[in-house]
């Protein structure tokens, strides 16, 4: 459904966004993730054909959007951060201006309303709504032509707790019938939304998983205390990396007398039978050991951690 292929934008003589390739197919819900200044937003205006790339190919259901962007931009719905809004307006007017503009049947508007929960708001002003329903009217906006795809950046941005929830109800419905691409820094709802999951950082890709595949990919951590006798704890630490798929040992403050780390393990298999062997073997007693799926913002940390110029 989308297709990019070494897109690069330049701004002057700054780098933006840096041979980016990615593909999307039909019915997905991705989220494009990365630290401020990596190139999301960037990426995103150019998908939607606001942006030209300095170099490379950008096809959506198989048009390059520089070949025919009046079609190809009837396919998508986009939601920019802060939703543009005429707020003089009553809501019902606004929608059905929309449609005008856009040559959609007022027939859509009643659907439309219906569907991001605005039928209750439809009599009043833009400018007298809450955020979160002016974000819903923004979404309306962006679905009234019926697209099929749906990109939205930073869709829950300021809003409150309740809010957040209702949005993402309404993303995760809106998601069932179309293609849709997120933006957002809120790892959670990444993890709650999205099918797959593409980290940019300094406009380039570092990682691009299934979700659930993505977290196992960059390994599990397990948490182990004992009683060492005899031996230090660099000799206790060399002892568990030495018993395999582990890739390191980091120490941690405990109690006195006990010996803390927290151990990185390489897959998502689980080791913590034969690092009980080894305790039991090596005659330490054993206070705590379990282990830890890697979360989202740990994956994220590891591939993004050093800032962002872009």
């Amino acid at each position: 459904m989308i297709e990019v292929e070494k897109v690069t934008k330049y701004y002057g003589s700054f780098l933006a966004v840096d041979e980016l390739s990615f593909s999307i197919r039909k019915g997905e819900i991705v989220g494009l993730l990365g630290p401020n200044g990596a190139g999301k937003t960037t990426t995103m205006r150019m998908v939607t054909g606001f942006l030209c790339p300095t170099a490379g190919s950008i096809r959506i259901d198989g048009t390059e959007i520089e070949v025919d962007p009046k079609s190809v931009k009837h396919k998508i719905g986009y939601l920019p951060e802060s939703a543009p809004l005429y707020g003089d307006m009553i809501t019902e007017d606004y929608l059905r201006y929309v449609a005008g503009i856009q040559g959609v049947s007022a027939d859509r508007v009643a659907p439309t309303a219906r569907t991001c929960g605005l039928v209750e708001v439809m009599h009043k002003n833009v400018n007298e709504l809450s955020r979160g329903y002016r974000q819903r009217v923004g979404l309306a906006h962006a679905l009234l032509h019926d697209p099929q795809i749906l990109i939205l950046d930073e869709p829950t941005s300021g809003l409150d707790p309740n809010q957040i929830i209702e949005v993402r109800s309404l993303i995760k419905e809106i998601g069932r019938t179309k293609t849709v691409v997120i933006s957002t820094h809120i790892l959670s709802e990444v993890e709650m939304l999205c099918d797959r999951v593409i980290i940019v950082s300094k406009g380039k890709i570092v990682a691009d998983s299934p979700t659930a595949e993505l977290r196992g990919r960059f390994g599990h951590k397990a948490q182990l205390k004992v009683q060492v006798g005899g031996c230090s704890y660099e000799e206790f630490a060399s002892a568990v990396v030495a018993l395999g798929g582990i890739a390191g040992c980091v120490r941690e403050t405990g109690e006195e007398g006990l010996a803390a780390a927290t151990i990185s393990v390489e897959t998502a298999s689980d080791v913590r039978p034969k690092v009980f062997k080894l305790v039991k073997d090596s005659g330490w007693t054993l206070y705590e050991l379990s282990l830890h799926q890697n979360s989202l913002e740990d994956v994220f940390r590891s591939l993004t951690i050093g800032g962002n110029d872009a």
